[in-house]
């Protein structure tokens, strides 16, 4: 199994160019079961959670072809998927127990074809993440949906029909199978209390070139009207902004500068602005966005995670990372998903000063991190290991490192090519 090496104590600095979103690509990839036309994909990032999800889709009857890269430095991959026939409607356990958002192709397999059968999902381990608000909302819109031997069947024999979804607490995956079942719906649905991160303002994007009719992507207020058929078209996904934070989070402790190519800075605002409070530089160039740490330590600042436009759960852990050397306390509290301090242990093992209490973390910050072996337990908090042992005196070796394989692409290229001492140690 690979291994990442890591000789810390080196300030990162260079360009980095930033990729295509893994969250975003999910919901778009399962957009093609929803039309028999192609659907081109550009921007697309090479990672281990992409093909996954692409082999589930090659199940299901689509065609898949690899187009290589864009031209231009910051292009990512391009994809073209064709579903002209749907050889099946069951997504299988062996496929879907990989990767929770493969419950993305309930929706459109619902909409298109009028039933799926879906293994309930698996994925990381980062606390419960129910599947009820996805069924609930696949039965307003008059779908029969039960749960039988770890699957979910869901007919609609004569259509879905378009009808008020409320979503009890915001759901970005719930949003996106909604709104993508509810494009061939009969009528107009709303969906109330819907996410509104930029994921989902993408897909919704994607979905009108197709054809769809959707107001207030982007609100927490979501109107579609269903239509008879979308067409292909192509897309290019949006920059990952999660990426985009982490290397944020990675010239902060460090105290390095880097740009981010590609980088948009309304999509981090949110982050922007917590590390500006901790004393780190962050400004928009042509390009991107430049971030510099200055001079000295440091400052503790306290994060809330919060749907967006507030800070994002999937940087809770890099964040956490960085204010281990922070000078003075911060208080990290996880309002998403429970569970979610697994690094906590990992850190204080290279030294970090971190105390739980329920949903919420102390971080005291120490003078110095001390590289140790850790291991990883989901791309989030694999990655904040890696950041620490930038930052860390001595080596760091981080174990199961397939976690970062399913969100980063080219993670240690990228960090060595901006001065990091960095490498995989490839296992048997």
């Amino acid at each position: 199994m690979d291994r990442i090496r890591i000789r810390g104590g080196k300030p990162i600095d260079g360009r980095i160019v930033i990729g295509g979103a893994k969250n975003a690509a999910l919901p778009l990839l399962t957009a093609s079961l929803l039309t028999d036309e192609t659907l081109v994909l550009t921007n697309l990032p090479r990672l281990a959670d992409i093909t996954t999800l692409t082999h589930l889709l090659v199940q299901h009857g689509v065609s898949v072809t690899m187009n290589g890269a864009e031209a231009g430095e910051e292009r990512g991959h391009v994809l073209e998927l064709s579903a002209r026939r749907i050889a099946s409607t069951t997504a299988p356990y062996d496929l879907v127990r990989k990767m929770r958002a493969s419950i993305l192709v309930l929706g459109p397999l619902l909409a298109r074809c009028g039933e799926a059968r879906v293994s309930l999902p698996g994925g990381c381990a980062i606390g419960p993440r129910p599947v009820d608000l996805h069924l609930k909302g696949m039965e307003r819109l008059g779908a029969t949906v039960e749960l039988r031997q770890g699957y979910i069947h869901a007919s609609a024999p004569k259509g879905l029909v378009g009808s008020e979804v409320v979503f009890p607490i915001v759901s970005v995956g719930a949003t996106e199978n909604l709104m993508m079942a509810a494009t061939l719906a009969e009528g107009e649905t709303t969906l109330v209390n819907a996410a509104r991160e930029p994921e989902i303002v993408d897909l919704a994007r994607c979905l009108a070139a197709m054809g769809a009719e959707i107001d207030g992507a982007g609100s927490d207020r979501i109107r579609i009207r269903g239509v008879k058929r979308l067409r292909g078209t192509r897309h290019r996904v949006i920059p990952d902004r999660i990426e985009t934070g982490t290397y944020m989070m990675a010239a902060a402790i460090t105290g390095g500068a880097v740009e981010l190519l590609g980088a948009e800075h309304e999509a981090v605002a949110a982050v922007a602005r917590a590390l500006e409070g901790a004393g780190v530089e962050v400004s928009e160039t042509p390009r991107g966005i430049h971030v510099r740490r200055r001079n000295g330590r440091l400052t503790g600042v306290d994060v809330m995670t919060e749907p967006f436009p507030g800070f994002p759960t999937d940087l809770q852990a890099q964040m956490m990372a960085a204010m281990a050397t922070a000078d003075g306390a911060a208080m990290i509290t996880e309002t998403i998903f429970e569970n979610r301090f697994m690094h906590v242990p990992e850190l204080c093992r290279m030294g970090a000063n971190i105390n739980v209490h329920g949903a919420s973390a102390m971080v005291r910050g120490v003078p110095k991190l001390t590289g140790a072996p850790v291991m990883a337990t989901d791309p989030r908090a694999s990655v904040s290991l890696v950041l620490a042992g930038l930052a860390a005196e001595g080596e760091t070796v981080v174990n199961r490192v397939y976690h970062l394989d399913r969100g980063y692409e080219q993670l240690e290229e990228k960090l060595a090519a901006c001065g990091a001492d960095i490498e995989r140690l490839v296992g048997d």
